[in-house]
């Protein structure tokens, strides 16, 4: 493979633009359930205004706005960091502050993609991590927002697991198959001998749907060393964000970071791994 400056800078730059876009995603994609909620159950109980609730609203539309002020956001605000850095992070029209996790989003996105081409290269490997890593961003920033994970975003990423898989780019297809399937086994029945012990849901169905879509993209031997990182990763967050004993975190976020790191550094992970084992005496 001939490593290119240029490509490099295409991917950071591409992965900036496709931020962009991730950050509508994260914005609009739990209104429009929202939305649809409501709208099913106004049908359902025949209440309310039937058209006011059969209103358009989705990615594309209504356009970019403020959520403030409401005035149209116009192109040239709308450049990935830079139009942040120029407003200061503020809006141009009301001077109403904009969160940091726009630009941040955008950033990730840019340094995820190029890091991307610098371990995979120009190959079709590369093609599935870029499709991997947008959509556990959006899942990492909407869960931490709402303790919600898609079915569109959890379930697109299985499916795309299992076929970019036929090709056994990062795994064979039954290993692919039967991560799945234990992927969201496992986290289900500890879910259910929790509730069985203390009467309370210690984590949500979105959660087996993620570790079973990582687990057809790495294979079965992969679950265990991410349910490990995430734990680990969780606990870093924890004592970084101060998070107290018995307050809520999800568990969605952590998942996804470790699976993106299995995939960038799943060989030196899992040999890790084996390492500590060895040394500890866990292996046969």
């Amino acid at each position: 493979m001939i490593f290119s400056p240029l490509l490099l800078a295409g991917f950071f730059l591409f992965g900036l633009l496709f931020g962009s876009f991730l950050n509508v995603v994260i914005y609009r994609l739990p209104l429009m359930m929202e939305h649809a909620w409501q709208q099913q159950a106004r049908e359902v109980l025949k209440i309310g205004d039937a058209q006011a609730s059969s209103r358009p609203f989705g990615l594309a539309y209504p356009p970019s706005h403020c959520p403030s002020c409401q005035t149209p956001i116009k192109p040239w605000s709308n450049i990935p960091i830079l139009s942040f850095l120029l407003q200061k992070g503020r809006c141009a029209h009301c001077q109403a502050p904009i969160s940091w996790r726009y630009p941040l989003v955008e950033l990730l996105t840019g340094l995820a993609f190029a890091a991307i081409y610098w371990h995979f290269g120009w190959t079709l490997a590369a093609a599935g991590a870029l499709v991997f890593t947008a959509l556990v961003i959006a899942m990492m920033f909407i869960d931490a927002q709402t303790q919600l994970l898609p079915d569109i975003l959890t379930l697109s990423l299985l499916w795309c697991g299992l076929l970019i898989n036929t090709q056994g780019i990062f795994t064979s297809l039954p290993n692919a198959v039967w991560g799945a399937a234990i992927g969201y086994l496992s986290l289900w029945l500890i879910f259910q001998l929790f509730k069985l012990v203390t009467g309370k849901e210690g984590m949500g169905f979105g959660d087996f749907k993620l570790l079973a879509a990582l687990g057809a993209w790495f294979g079965v031997s992969a679950l265990p060393v991410i349910v490990l990182l995430s734990s680990v990763v969780g606990l870093i967050f924890a004592m970084i964000l101060r998070i107290k004993k018995g307050q809520e975190m999800p568990f969605g976020p952590y998942l996804a970071v470790s699976g993106w790191l299995i995939l960038m550094f799943q060989q030196p992970i899992m040999q890790m791994v084996a390492w500590w084992m060895n040394k500890s005496g866990f292996t046969p």
